[in-house]
């Protein structure tokens, strides 16, 4: 199928103006600092904007620069991540400041293959670090912004293999405004460019978008979706509730992992704690005494 190539002024303008009067406000979007902008980007990895905008404003405020994390306990790191979940990222993103640090003099690079190479960085956060604070006309593909691309290039998401989708993200960039743009394409994924029911007639890119065009009987119905164990029988749950009863305990004290937690018996315990010390949030020591649960303390 083929693509709309140039992408179309008048649309990239359509949306640039829906932003700067639709887009939404959020603590970490008023700066430019680089490494504020990695904080942030490493938390709205896998957390709701509004949530990780809180999160980050209390973090930045343990941890104003990145020496500061770099020079952290990776205790205290994890203490100031509570709330986010995924505690694996804060553990990359003090391995990222460290490295930053000691490889490019305390600076986050701008370079793109620099930044992939960061612990926890992956393609999409190191485009939006590129486009945000260093203004590469470079695009940023999360999710929110392949289902935008895709339905107004395509007619669908997925339609796109990852390198066509990076192509048409790279060529609708602004060159004078990549940051801007990189917010507002965001802002229609998550607002109105929903992946059920999306509001096409409020949004700026509906004259343009084939999805919006193509004909529909009746509003598209949600795909069925099998039912999802509850969140408190998940491994995540599991891994979780392990790190809350280290953060309370002093630095390097150890907690014994007595099981059940919840409806994890003690080998399910023991499962989860081993991966939390493979991904370097958690320390595991031997038992006091003989047929005691392990022990655990976070990393100092």
């Amino acid at each position: 199928m083929p693509i709309v190539a140039p992408f179309p002024a008048e649309l990239r303008d359509a949306i640039l103006t829906w932003y700067a009067s639709r887009g939404r406000t959020l603590p970490f979007r008023d700066t430019t600092d680089p490494y504020a902008i990695l904080v942030s980007e490493a938390m709205a990895q896998q957390t709701q904007a509004a949530r990780a905008g809180e999160a980050w404003t209390r973090f930045m405020a343990t941890f104003p620069t990145l020496r500061t994390l770099a020079d952290a306990a990776p205790a205290d790191v994890l203490r100031a991540w509570q709330g986010l979940g995924y505690n694996r990222r804060a553990i990359n993103l003090q391995r990222a400041a460290r490295i930053i640090v000691d490889e490019y003099g305390g600076q986050v690079p701008s370079d793109l293959h620099a930044l992939e190479s960061l612990p926890g960085v992956g393609p999409y956060t190191a485009r939006a670090v590129a486009a945000l604070a260093f203004e590469l006309p470079v695009g940023a593909v999360d999710t929110n912004v392949r289902r935008v691309l895709g339905r107004i290039v395509a007619g669908d998401t997925g339609v796109l293999d990852p390198k066509a989708m990076q192509q048409v993200a790279d060529d609708a960039v602004p060159p004078d405004r990549p940051g801007f743009w990189t917010h507002a394409l965001m802002d229609i994924g998550a607002t109105l460019c929903r992946p059920r029911r999306p509001l096409c007639d409020a949004c700026p890119a509906q004259p343009w978008c084939r999805y919006a065009a193509a004909p529909t009987a009746e509003p598209r119905a949600p795909a069925v979706r099998e039912t999802a164990a509850p969140f408190t029988k998940t491994s995540r749950w599991l891994r979780g509730r392990i790190v809350e009863q280290l953060r309370d305990a002093p630095n390097g004290e150890w907690v014994v992992l007595r099981g059940p937690i919840g409806d994890h018996d003690q080998a399910a315990v023991d499962v989860a704690a081993a991966a939390l010390e493979r991904d370097g949030v958690i320390v595991l020591g031997s038992p006091e005494n003989q047929g005691e649960p392990l022990r655990a303390r976070l990393p100092t």
